[in-house]
């Protein structure tokens, strides 16, 4: 069946945003990223890349409804070029997280069947050779290397992009756009196929909402791998905004500097590591120091929104910039304004903190399996709720499965963004989808003011002691990462008389506490057993057990003596911890709380 192209005005695949933006706003610097200095790439550039590889890769023989894997890191004009141009072709392209293992990249490519793999550096190409053997092309974007792929390919002729114009006509919005491997928090992994029309309503759900002009700047340091920030470069190229993307991990805090953006996408764990940079400065020496940052924290944990307050709150939140959160700002650039957050909860208290700095954080909610969006607070005042994942986006249904007398229950869903089922797993179709067409989502919430989402817990997580206690483990891991001194937290007890945890400890907050105490630090797998140490730990986790309920209050603890990671599957490539595999990981510890 022939598909009629539409106008410029408008757009129902993805790959007719470039155009829209080409029609619309035609930005001098759609893409931008760095080599030596900022370099930009106009979208009139953009698309003749985009139709050039695109002609290219039906030239090499690849055809409509194929599987391209790729393997990128961070962002990029190449990733984008390399995404685009596989969407014209009418190629379906397979991200893989560059933290997956070398069993999972196998698994993948054989079941996608994958024709070709592209990936961000040298090291990742000859990993994935290693796990795929000889009957998988691999090539990476690593210059001047062996298996270079350069994806600035020779113009072609007309009758190439003829004949591409032709393929391109053939693409309905439901076809598959991508498959996107996601193992969620149980290490299983499940290709989630994707169609323009899915993906298509989360941006058209979300434009509106976004507070952006063509003249600013926005910076993309999440994975391209990840549906958030891919969706979110659809999202910028539709607004006509000016995309930087940071250079690797390491030049974040530089590249805020250097590009000063307006926008941004995070995830919850970037934001952590700057409040516990700020939390670390209440254990200077400097008393007048520490005082001022006990009041701004004080402050800023009152803030609403700027229609909301106080004539003395306003002057209050003034001084408190001025004295404190500006020199915060600065290191987000100065100009930044807004950033959405999501892929895991953010604690409360560091989007009030950011908040009342003047960078309007709103928290929202998705999964791989929605594309991703669900709900989203808003930059409105009144229509941000700190604490929430806020309001479901317009066209989503979204309903409590057998509420508790809370209001909580399991969230399911329904809409245009929801995929139609996992790839090559019918088995695991029939657990996720109700005989009505709901998608279970897995994750247990409530409404608050009947139309603000919380996000309570996962269900699988929520066990009972063997008292007979239901105990939410997400809630409480919350609780106490708040503590300046705890990094990470996992909530232990299912089928046991009490409550334990598992506890990394926050390294750099810990170090300067020793300093001040003059306790001699000589490395963490050694300083977790430090005995003062220990009594500090001690007095964090008997503070926190005062603020809840007596059969939820931790008992016991071990000490981590470093951080879980992705690369050692303890965490998700969204930074969800995988409880059994952590709790393997401390088997011994865990049973020793039990016993001693």
């Amino acid at each position: 069946m022939e598909v009629v192209h539409h106008a410029a005005s408008d757009f129902t695949r993805i790959f007719e945003i470039l155009h829209y933006q080409q029609t619309k706003y035609a930005n001098a610097k759609a893409l931008n990223e760095f080599d030596e200095q900022w370099q930009g790439y106009s979208i009139s550039e953009t698309i003749h890349l985009v139709e050039a590889l695109a002609c290219w890769l039906r030239r090499q023989g690849y055809k409509p409804g194929e599987r391209i894997m790729l393997v990128p890191v961070l962002g990029s004009a190449a990733w984008v070029v390399i995404d685009f141009a596989c969407q014209l072709s009418g190629l379906v392209t397979v991200p893989v997280h560059a933290t997956s293992r070398q069993e999972d990249f196998e698994l993948i490519a054989q079941e996608t069947e994958s024709k070709l793999c592209i990936t961000a550096d040298r090291a990742l190409c000859e990993k994935i050779k290693l796990a795929c053997g000889n009957h998988l092309p691999v090539f990476h974007l690593e210059v001047g290397t062996p298996d270079f792929f350069n994806w600035k390919k020779e113009t072609p002729s007309e009758q190439e992009l003829d004949e591409l114009r032709n393929v391109t006509k053939q693409i309905a919005e439901t076809d598959w756009v991508t498959i996107l491997y996601t193992s969620g928090s149980s290490g299983i992994s499940k290709g989630v196929p994707l169609t323009h029309q899915n993906i298509i309503h989360n941006i058209k759900a979300i434009l509106p909402m976004l507070p952006l002009e063509t003249e600013h700047s926005v910076l993309s340091f999440l994975p391209f791998s990840h549906i958030l920030e891919r969706m979110a470069c659809y999202g910028y190229l539709a607004f006509g905004v000016a995309i930087y993307f940071s250079r690797s991990r390491d030049s974040v805090a530089h590249d805020f500097l250097s590009v000063r953006p307006y926008f941004c996408t995070s995830v919850p764990r970037v934001l952590e590591k700057m409040y516990d940079y700020l939390q670390a400065q209440l254990l200077t020496r400097n008393s007048i120091k520490r005082k001022l940052i006990v009041w701004a924290f004080a402050v800023a944990a009152r803030y609403k929104s700027e229609k909301q307050n106080t004539l003395l709150y306003g002057i209050q939140l003034w001084l408190v910039r001025l004295l404190v959160l500006r020199h915060w700002r600065k290191r987000l650039g100065g100009r930044l304004r807004y950033m959405v957050v999501g892929a895991a909860s953010l604690r409360p208290e560091i989007g009030r903190m950011l908040s009342a700095a003047g960078v309007h954080v709103v928290e929202g909610y998705g999964m791989t399996e929605t594309s991703p969006l669900i709900s989203i607070n808003r930059f409105e005042p009144g229509l941000n709720r700190f604490g929430t994942v806020g309001m479901i986006i317009p066209g989503v249904e979204v309903k409590i499965d057998e509420p508790d007398e809370a209001g909580a229950g399991e969230i399911l869903v329904r809409g245009p963004n929801v995929m139609t089922g996992y790839f090559k797993r019918p088995e695991l179709n029939a657990e996720v989808f109700t005989v009505d067409g709901w998608l279970r989502t897995g994750d247990v919430g409530l409404f608050e003011k009947k139309r603000f989402l919380k996000i309570t817990d996962r269900k699988k997580d929520i066990f009972k002691t063997s008292t007979g206690k239901y105990i939410a483990p997400q809630h409480l891991q919350s609780q106490f990462c708040q503590s300046a001194f705890i990094q990470q937290c996992l909530i232990l007890g299912f089928n046991k008389p009490f409550v334990t945890a598992l506890i990394v400890p926050n390294f750099n907050v810990l170090i300067q506490w020793c300093d001040q105490e003059h306790i001699h630090w000589t490395a963490p797998q050694y300083m977790i057993h430090n005995i003062k140490v220990r009594a500090r730990m001690q007095q964090e986790v008997e503070a926190i057990n005062l603020s809840i309920s007596g059969y939820e209050r931790v008992i016991n603890f071990v000490l981590c003596p470093e951080e879980w990671t992705i690369e050692r599957g303890e965490l998700t490539p969204s930074l969800k911890p995988i409880r059994q595999k952590i709790m393997a990981n401390y088997q011994s510890e865990i049973e020793k709380m039990y016993t001693s």
